[in-house]
């Protein structure tokens, strides 16, 4: 079959490459564009662009897909089928309606739990022990097209976001590719998703990562586990921010307020939650690297009773 393939972070990457493994034909591929990066904004290509670049396939990067001249380029590639992953925008009628086998998305939960841009750091932020991937037929809705295909994932309980995308990346290529020989061979039955079951999983903002010490340890742990790494968990100690990037929690209990330093080990710094206390085991601040609390308290004077998460002016 002749397929476009629609993608644009890393997590996209394990899926073109499956397809380029495959005995159907990549015709071309649709990515975001270059977008400007680090202290000197300098442009950097997407990861799939660089993988379509390598394979020597046309590359797609429209600032706006909503135009006669974008459809009218794919429809020049006349695909049987049109695969999306992580391409980061919704696709309109027209283009849906283009591929005579349709648009099939891959997507990092078992849907339709966690529809939405963020379903693996949700996942992990609300404590699941399995997610999964899901391959639809794609509609004009977010993530509420007809199943295809799906298969499970356990989460570990020390993984963080960033640990469970790639291997959920790599499941998602070789289902892709199943989904694909199946739909092929007339063995798939698209399946109506139960949208009374649905639930959100809406896309992180940078301000999400400041710690509420109000919830509780258990919630806050899973909050630092799905938000590494980006947006990244945090919280002030005066003036100074401290970028969380491993915690547990611990079910003691503690007249102390939310977010008070209650005490302070070798290796570790026990804050009180509004139920329970959370054990900070890797900080970062600003200009230094991440670090066990064991070597952050080396260079940082802190003290019990310290009040955390209010910004000091």
């Amino acid at each position: 079959m002749r397929i476009i393939f629609m993608g644009t972070p890393e997590f996209a990457v394990p899926s073109v490459e499956a397809l380029l493994r495959s005995t159907d034909q990549v015709v071309a591929v649709v990515s975001q564009p270059d977008r400007p990066k680090g202290r000197g904004q300098r442009l950097v290509a997407p990861p799939v662009k660089l993988i379509a670049e390598h394979a020597g396939i046309p590359i797609l990067q429209p600032l706006k897909i909503r135009t006669p001249e974008f459809l009218q380029a794919l429809s020049d590639w006349k695909p049987d089928l049109i695969a999306v992953a992580a391409y980061g925008r919704i696709l309109h009628t027209p283009i849906l309606r283009l591929p005579p086998m349709g648009c099939v998305n891959v997507h990092g939960s078992l849907l339709p739990k966690y529809r939405g841009a963020a379903p693996v750091q949700w996942a992990v932020i609300n404590g699941e022990t399995e997610t999964g991937i899901t391959t639809m037929l794609m509609d004009e809705g977010m993530d509420t097209g007809a199943v295809l295909l799906q298969e499970k994932l356990a989460i570990m309980p020390d993984d963080t976001a960033g640990t469970l995308a790639p291997r959920l990346a790599e499941l998602g290529g070789r289902l892709l590719v199943e989904t694909i020989a199946q739909l092929k061979a007339g063995a798939l039955t698209p399946k109506k998703q139960d949208d009374g079951q649905a639930t959100m999983a809406p896309l992180l903002k940078k301000e999400d990562g400041l710690i509420d010490w109000t919830m509780k340890a258990t919630m806050l742990a899973n909050r630092v586990r799905g938000l590494s790494p980006w947006p990244g968990a945090y919280t002030f100690s005066g003036t100074e921010r401290w970028n969380i990037w491993k915690a547990v929690s611990t079910a003691e209990a503690t007249s102390e307020r939310p977010g008070t330093i209650v005490s302070v080990g070798k290796q570790s710094i026990l804050v009180a939650a509004g139920e329970g206390m959370l054990d900070l085991r890797e900080i970062q601040t600003a200009n230094s690297r991440r670090m066990p609390v064991s070597q952050f308290l080396s260079g940082h004077k802190v003290v019990a009773g310290t009040q955390l998460g209010v910004q000091d002016t």
